[in-house]
Order: structure tokens, then C-alpha cells, then sequence
């Protein structure tokens, strides 16, 4: 690709030259920013899954767009205290808590629309800006430069709207914008389509990986072994020799040792020991409550039903458990096949609430898990070690793609978007 026939100085130290005929002015001087600041005593209670208007969160933004039929829905007069924030089509949304920077467009309303307190609305001021353009804009480095030259070290990562609306944007010409949108458009729905691929691959990669877990877990090795019913639907039929035993029989609990520790209290002398939540490490600390070798499950969240992330963690060594996941000692049994067969589990069942799922120590004791005998406990680990290698290995090379074709992303944004190089 070609570059432009002049450059100058940006007068930004971290955007260093733009094409000469580039303007370039602060946020607020080329949009409207407006985010909601509280919600007058809103409670989650309030959500409704059919209402008036659309409530937007982060967590609802599916790669460029907003998917509305995730969103909860609130009534007219909620809808109606914040004109500023109503959306409409062609807007620009940005999260500004969590994890920050994340962009969306506003396209295919069909009914009201206004935002949950994560977010910000961009909206036009005095045309300056394609909207399309803009989107591209804020998924480039400037956005990412900026924030890390005005962070200010705080533990909880936040977009503040006064320090926001002074990022610098880059303004070329209107149909110039335009064909920088396009052109993004084209190139990165080409490389998105690859990473789709890839991502189907790991897909069923770790669909494969878990019929090979599960059937040994639950069948055991030897294909011509008698059966018996198991009387657990997701276990269906095991060996007729294996025993059926809850989880109070084969592990002690010691969940008295764990404790939460806000993220502001987290020491950072010497943090040298991993922090672990429902979700695995969440965290490094100075100090350590566990020091041996156990098995982890989630006590909370969401996960519990999505199950889009592993349940189980191995921990061992020294580190630190929160009160979001139960730590499990085995008491005899082989260690790894109990991480097996724990990951391979269903607990629908005993898992209460919907808006916070829970797994409460009492409900985990009573899920039952199919047991062989510890000799062939250790000949289904060795089998699964040799048979999922090679899956993982898939796996990681597929990831690997994925990142390399997200960095190729970037890096084609990057570069026009900030005028390095000419598109057209």
C-alpha cells in the first residue's frame, strides 16, 4: 500500500506524523460524549425481558453490533429519565468500566434503546465525523496510546469522561474518512471470516475431547466390561464393578480456609502467590491460606450453567482460595481422574438461583461421580494424558492462528486509520 504525499507533526508525542492535510482535534470538540451517571435506586429486579426499551451493557456488544435479543428491557419511565442517553441509530457506544475500550455501533433498533451505567454514547457534533470512520477510530491504537498515557494506577480499570473527552482524534476529509471505512469494512470481515474458522476448529476440537473424557470417565476402557445402570441421567450406564459415591465420601472440604480479599487490600510487596476465584487465578498476592495439594470448583456465577469455562482447578503449592470456590482435599482416590471425572460432572441440578447461580457446599456433597477401582483409576488418566495431547496440541496451533490474525488486524487498523498508509 502507497502512504500520503506529505506528513506533519500530529503535536501528540504518541501519534507522531499525519498526512498534511489531516486535522486533528480533541473528543469533545468533535462529539458528544454522555454516559449515566446512577439510576435513582434502579434494581436489578426491575429487568424485565420483555418492556419498553432496550437496556444495552458491555456485555451485550457481539463484535461490532449490539445483540438486542440479549438485552434486558426496562419500562417507559425509567426510559424516559436520561434523554442523553437514548439511542438511536448510528450511534457509537464505548464500555468505560471493567474491561474498558470495547466498541459497538447502534444499528437495527426496532424499538427504544438507552444504556446501563458501563457504558458511553457517542453521538455527532457538526458532522465532522462518518460514524463508520469514528468506530474504526476508537479501535485502533489511539485509543489504546492514550489511555496508557493517562492511567493513573488505579487497580479497577475506568474510562472517566473528563479524561476521555480530551483525547485527540484524527480528522481527514469527510469522503476520505469514508473510504478509510470502507476499506476496513472489506479487509478485516476477510480476516474476522479466518478467525471464525479457526475458532470452529477449536470448537470441535474440544466437543471431541470431551466425548473422549467423558466416555472414559464414565465407561471406563474395556469395551466388553458389564454394565450396569447408573440411575444419574448424565452418566447413564458404568461398569457393573465401579461405585457411584457422592463428593462428601471422596474428599475432605476445607473451605474454612478460604477468604476474599478486596483487590485494594492485595498486598504488592512480593506478590508471588497465585489469588484464586471461581474462575481459576484471578490475581498474585504476597501471602498465601492453602498450602497443599486440592482440587478447586466454582461456588458462583454464571459459569456454573454456561460452563464456557473449565470448573475445576488443579491448585497446588502455597496460594490463596476466595469464597467463590470450594477447596476439595481427595481422600484416597486418584487425584487427576477425580479432576477428570469432577469437570465432566452435570450439577444442574443441584446448583439454586438464576440471577447468581450458586453450588452450595451441602448441594456439592450430594453429587454422585462414577468410581473404578484406583488401578484403573490411573489407566484412564494415562489413556486421557496420551489421547487429548494431541488435541491440545490442535488447539494451541489454532489459537495461535487466531492471535496472529488478530495481531494482522490491528496492525491493518493501525495504520490507516493513523495515516501510515493511503488507502484507495
Amino acid at each position: 500500500m502507497k502512504q500520503y504525499n506529505s506528513y506533519k507533526d500530529s503535536g501528540v508525542k504518541w501519534l507522531g506524523e499525519i498526512p498534511s492535510h489531516w486535522e486533528t482535534r480533541l473528543l469533545k470538540y468533535c462529539c458528544s460524549l454522555k454516559g449515566r451517571i446512577g439510576w435513582n435506586g434502579l434494581k436489578s429486579d426491575e429487568f424485565e425481558y420483555s418492556s419498553y426499551a432496550y437496556l444495552v451493557t458491555g456485555q451485550d456488544f457481539i463484535g461490532a453490533l449490539i445483540d438486542w435479543s440479549k438485552c434486558y428491557q426496562i419500562n417507559q419511565k425509567r426510559y424516559e429519565e436520561d434523554p442523553y442517553i437514548q439511542l438511536v441509530n448510528g450511534d457509537i457506544l464505548i464500555t468505560k468500566d471493567g474491561s474498558i475500550g470495547k466498541v459497538a455501533k447502534v444499528a437495527g433498533l426496532d424499538k427504544p434503546a438507552c444504556l446501563n451505567s458501563g457504558i458511553f454514547v457517542i453521538k455527532q457534533l457538526h458532522n465532522l465525523f462518518d460514524q463508520n470512520y469514528l468506530y474504526w477510530a476508537l479501535n485502533s491504537s489511539v485509543l489504546k496510546e492514550f489511555n496508557r498515557y493517562t492511567q493513573t494506577g488505579a487497580t479497577i480499570a475506568h474510562l472517566y469522561q473528563n479524561v476521555f473527552e480530551q483525547m485527540p482524534c484524527l480528522l481527514p476529509p469527510i469522503k476520505e474518512q469514508e473510504a478509510i471505512a470502507n476499506y476496513l469494512d472489506s479487509a478485516t470481515s476477510k480476516i474476522d471470516e479466518a478467525i471464525a474458522q479457526q475458532q470452529k476448529m477449536i470448537d470441535l476440537l474440544n466437543e471431541r475431547k470431551q466425548i473422549i473424557i467423558n466416555n472414559a470417565v464414565t465407561k471406563g476402557l474395556d469395551p466388553n466390561v458389564k454394565m450396569k445402570d447408573s440411575g444419574v441421567e448424565w452418566i447413564g450406564e458404568v461398569p457393573e464393578h465401579w461405585q457411584l459415591l457422592p463428593y462428601r465420601y471422596l474428599f475432605y472440604n476445607l473451605d474454612k480456609l478460604r477468604m476474599p480479599i478486596t483487590a485494594d487490600q492485595r498486598s504488592r510487596n512480593n506478590p508471588q502467590y497465585d489469588y484464586y476465584g471461581a474462575s481459576g487465578v484471578i490475581d498474585k498476592i504476597d501471602f498465601y491460606n492453602v498450602d497443599d495439594k486440592v482440587l478447586l470448583i466454582g461456588e458462583d456465577g454464571a459459569n456454573l450453567l454456561m460452563r464456557n469455562l473449565p470448573l475445576i482447578y488443579k491448585a497446588e503449592g502455597k496460594f490463596w482460595v476466595n469464597n467463590h470456590a470450594h477447596i476439595l482435599k481427595p481422600i484416597r482416590d486418584d487425584y487427576d481422574f477425580l479432576a477428570y471425572v469432577m469437570e465432566a460432572a452435570d450439577y444442574t441440578l443441584y446448583i439454586t438461583g438464576s440471577a447468581q447461580p450458586k453450588l452450595s457446599q451441602s448441594n456439592l456433597n450430594c453429587v454422585k461421580l462414577p468410581i473404578p477401582p484406583i488401578p484403573e483409576q490411573k489407566q484412564i488418566v494415562d489413556y486421557l494424558s496420551k489421547h487429548t495431547r494431541k488435541i491440545d496440541d490442535a488447539i494451541k496451533e489454532s489459537n495461535n492462528m487466531i492471535s496472529l490474525l488478530q495481531e494482522r488486524k490491528q496492525i491493518i487498523i493501525n495504520e490507516v486509520v493513523t495515516g501510515k498508509v493511503k488507502v484507495g
